[in-house]
């Protein structure tokens, strides 16, 4: 790590609380759809949001950002307000239609260790992303070019929303083909180990269908 100063200021909150390197490791295991449910059905980020490249899955603890529409200078400060392990999760200002990502800032955030990025609106240099390998989940690609105002305001790990769902900081992030959870961080080891049965549970249903049962039965429908 960097002994360079980290970034400060008053929309800048520098210590977050973290799931536990338990819970973390086993979350990495499990599919989004079943940490969802798992949940009660909770956490669903924005289904716009995928992954830039088929492979890319991300789990790690939330550092939040929010951003000015059309500016990506606040992302480049999260970069090093970060810890390694953390993932960028970052909303526009509903301003979706921006390369507010790419290549140069995809270098910058491997070096520090991140585990990737969710933001709500589009990033570029996709095919290079994809390549690269630093997990980015965003709406799409897009090549507009974004500003850089040091006068305009932001946030970083402050609570941040999107459509009815709250993110907060340290909350836990997985990501993967089917798109991106959050699950609050007080819940994060119960949904965790919830989850882990019910993939379980599952595996038992698919052995019956196999040796012939059927879902009505195995269901009670």
């Amino acid at each position: 790590m960097s002994m360079l100063a980290m970034p400060s200021g008053p929309g800048i909150a520098q210590q977050i609380t973290r799931p536990s390197a338990a819970t973390l490791d086993a979350a990495r295991q499990l599919p989004v759809a079943t940490l969802h449910e798992a949940g009660g059905r909770i956490g669903v980020m924005p289904h716009q949001i995928k992954p830039v490249a088929p492979a890319f899955r991300l789990c790690g603890p939330a550092v939040t950002v929010h951003s000015p529409g059309g500016d990506n200078l606040w992302l480049h400060r999260a970069i090093y307000v970060a810890q390694p392990g953390d993932v960028l999760v970052v909303h526009v200002s509903d301003a979706h239609d921006f390369g507010y990502w790419g290549e140069i800032m995809s270098a910058a955030a491997r070096a520090q260790g991140l585990a990737g990025l969710v933001i709500d609106g589009c990033v570029r240099d996709g095919a290079i992303l994809a390549d690269f390998g630093f997990a980015v989940f965003a709406r799409g690609l897009c090549i507009r070019g974004t500003g850089k105002d040091f006068g305009a305001r932001g946030w970083i790990n402050h609570p941040i929303l999107f459509g009815n769902l709250i993110v907060q900081p340290g909350d836990l992030m997985v990501g993967d083909t089917d798109g991106v959870v959050a699950i609050p961080r007080a819940r994060a080891d119960e949904v965790v180990k919830a989850a882990a049965a019910r993939e379980r549970k599952e595996a038992d249903v698919i052995e019956q269908i196999r040796r012939g049962a059927r879902t009505l039965e195995v269901y009670g429908f």
